[in-house]
């Protein structure tokens, strides 16, 4: 059963109160410059965190070294991300020298973890706020008290987590929106962090999803994906989610997607959704992590081997053309030789689209943590460049086999390399390069895909049909 912690509407009016404060300054900063890390939940989190600064009076700033509010907003989901946060924490240490009055603030999931609130005040104290993921609603009072007290404020709280509807947002994009629909986690895999630092899974209420999705809709948003640790189990789990996928269809935005999916939980609602929702593209991230039933026992993922290709076979009987990627983990503690090309087959059996694989990392607080590793760096990256080796041979076929098809792509940016080319995606997911222009930014466009490359695709507009 789920525990709801619902942010009281007169704590929201009270964190108001306080930005109204903070924007009534004279020596309050002017501009600000957040460093997102992470996933596309740290992202939606992000907008929320420009919303309020924007409410307390602050702009946005391009280049973080010109702003006067730098926060970074950090993941911990792998030791690299953490260390890849502390090391940019450093680095302002100089920034904070040259210009003293500038403000340091770091929040997201690296700061809630157990201890780090408490090592980021000792080892860095040139930080000005630290704040976690369950109080960061109440960031206009954490940083009107480091404005008026002259002090750094460290605020983490330890609890199963809130949520907080209502607050101020700042969408990074006018054409494509996340929407969380969860938070937090219930599956404690022995290798995740998330569980301790996003704290217990509780679900938004249908009808607050509806509204945002609806106002969204109404903006003039082309796709809008909903987010959560684990979609399948919104509200408990069974068919709650593919209920709510029918719901957000039938408001008419063009493209729904979600991530992400845990296998553990796919109804067969949500498998059937695929051959009955009109706006729900035929797209799916479902993380495996391996092929090796004891290897996932030990990871804690709760299914098994002929459990996830059965479920990628029913997917692909409602939906042939579906579009799937997963996460891979290699060299999990104990992991031999044959376990490991048990992944290598179950890819060759699955043929993904596209997969995120990674060397197992560990990460203190977790299960993992304390078991067995005895097998060699080396080996384990001799394992990755083979199962790399792989999917890219799997995902150049599958793009090679998408020339001469004609897709409707939704343009997202003109290409970095030449000004004369946009990018976007197909429903099913795959990068598409055509000649266009900025002003195709955000529109659906048909086009023919004429190339495949190692990882995108190329293609001409077509202007009739």
């Amino acid at each position: 059963m789920e525990k709801q912690i619902i942010v009281a509407g007169d704590e929201l009016a009270r964190q108001q109160e306080y930005a109204a404060r903070v924007r009534s300054l004279a020596r309050r900063p002017q501009t600000f410059h957040i460093v997102t890390m992470g996933c596309q939940m740290n992202e939606r989190d992000s907008e929320t965190i420009a919303g309020m600064l924007s409410e307390m009076g602050l702009r946005p700033e391009k280049t973080r070294e010109k702003a006067d509010l730098i926060l970074y907003n950090t993941c911990c989901v792998r030791e690299n991300a953490e260390n890849r946060a502390l090391g940019n924490v450093i680095w302002l240490k100089e920034l904070k020298r040259e210009r003293p009055d500038i403000l340091i603030c770091v929040g997201g999931c690296m700061a809630q973890e157990e201890g780090m609130a408490d090592r980021l005040k000792k080892q860095y104290p040139f930080i000005d706020l630290v704040f976690g993921t369950h109080n960061l609603h109440r960031l206009p009072e954490y940083l009107w008290r480091v404005l008026e007290e002259r002090n750094p404020v460290v605020e983490v709280l330890r609890s199963d987590g809130v949520i907080a509807e209502g607050l101020p947002q700042q969408r990074a994009s006018a054409f494509s929106a996340f929407v969380n629909i969860m938070y937090g986690c219930n599956n404690f895999c022995s290798y995740c962090i998330v569980p301790y630092v996003r704290g217990r899974e509780r679900s938004r209420e249908p009808q607050a999803v509806l509204d945002e999705c609806k106002r969204l809709v109404d903006q003039g948003v082309q796709e809008i994906t909903l987010l959560g640790q684990n979609v399948n189990s919104y509200r408990g789990g069974g068919g709650e989610f593919a209920e709510l996928l029918r719901r957000v269809d039938e408001l008419g935005v063009p493209r729904i997607r979600f991530m992400t999916s845990h296998p553990k939980d796919l109804s067969e609602e949500l498998i059937a959704a695929y051959g009955e929702l009109r706006h729900l593209m035929p797209n799916l991230h479902l993380p495996v992590q391996a092929g090796n039933d004891d290897i996932l026992r030990a990871m804690n993922r709760r299914y098994t081997r002929e459990r996830y290709l059965d479920l990628i076979n029913r997917l692909r009987s409602v939906k042939p053309d579906i579009g799937l990627s997963t996460d891979i983990i290699v060299g999990f503690p104990g992991e031999t030789l044959a376990q490991f090309e048990d992944t290598l087959s179950l890819v060759e059996t699955v043929r993904f689209d596209s997969a995120f694989t990674f060397i197992y990392s560990k990460r203190a607080g977790t299960k993992a943590a304390q078991m067995p590793d005895d097998t060699p760096a080396q080996t384990k990256s001799e394992r990755i460049q083979r199962l790399i080796a792989l999917q890219a041979d799997i995902s150049r076929e599958i793009l090679s086999a998408q020339v001469g098809k004609r897709e409707t792509v939704l343009v997202e940016s003109v290409s970095a390399r030449d000004e004369g080319w946009v990018g976007g995606k197909t429903p099913r997911g795959h990068m598409v390069n055509f000649p266009g222009g900025a002003e195709l930014i955000g529109r659906l466009i048909r086009v023919e895909i004429t190339s495949a490359g190692r990882n995108t695709l190329r293609g001409k507009r077509i202007m009739e049909e």
